[in-house]
């Protein structure tokens, strides 16, 4: 019986802790972009729970909620993943938090609108997979296969 009270309970506990690296991983992903962890985090969790997310740089503070409620992690990573890449497409690689606000805000109005991601992604120009690969393999590149050396020609033998 004790067995089985332990097993219940390690199987209940795993996708608790699951969900714990998930949202370390994604504000982790998002530090850069958000600027800080504390922004990272504040986007995250607010996206997740739909509630109150406060960004703040300097003496710069921009406060917003998101129009689409509650968010499963990949959708957040989803948003985020959009919302960066259409900074970037507008050559701001570090952006203010009024900024970060808009493009993300822009993001979930058609999500909340009832957009799939696809499509959101292809209204902005992209391609949803190239926009969620990670860089490294974005960048990477084949590389070359070295050229075999030529064979030099065997002697001809008589017979």
């Amino acid at each position: 019986m004790n067995f089985k009270k332990t097993l219940l309970a390690l199987a209940l506990a795993l996708p608790l802790s699951a969900v714990a690296q998930s949202e370390e991983q994604l504000i982790d992903r998002y530090i850069k972009l958000a600027g800080s962890k504390q922004n990272a985090t504040s986007l995250v969790e607010g996206l997740r729970e739909g509630s109150q997310v406060k960004l703040t740089k300097g003496s710069s503070t921009e406060t917003f909620t998101p129009p689409t409620g509650k968010m499963g992690y990949g959708n957040v990573d989803n948003a985020l993943a959009l919302a960066e890449a259409s900074l970037r497409d507008k050559g701001i690689t570090n952006p203010t938090p009024a900024q970060l606000e808009a493009s993300v805000m822009e993001i979930l109005k058609l999500r909340a609108a009832g957009q799939g991601w696809g499509q959101i992604a292809q209204a902005k120009g992209f391609k949803l997979g190239e926009v969620k690969r990670p860089e490294r393999v974005a960048r990477a590149e084949r590389p070359n296969r070295p050229e075999r050396p030529e064979r030099p020609e065997k002697p001809h033998k008589p017979r």
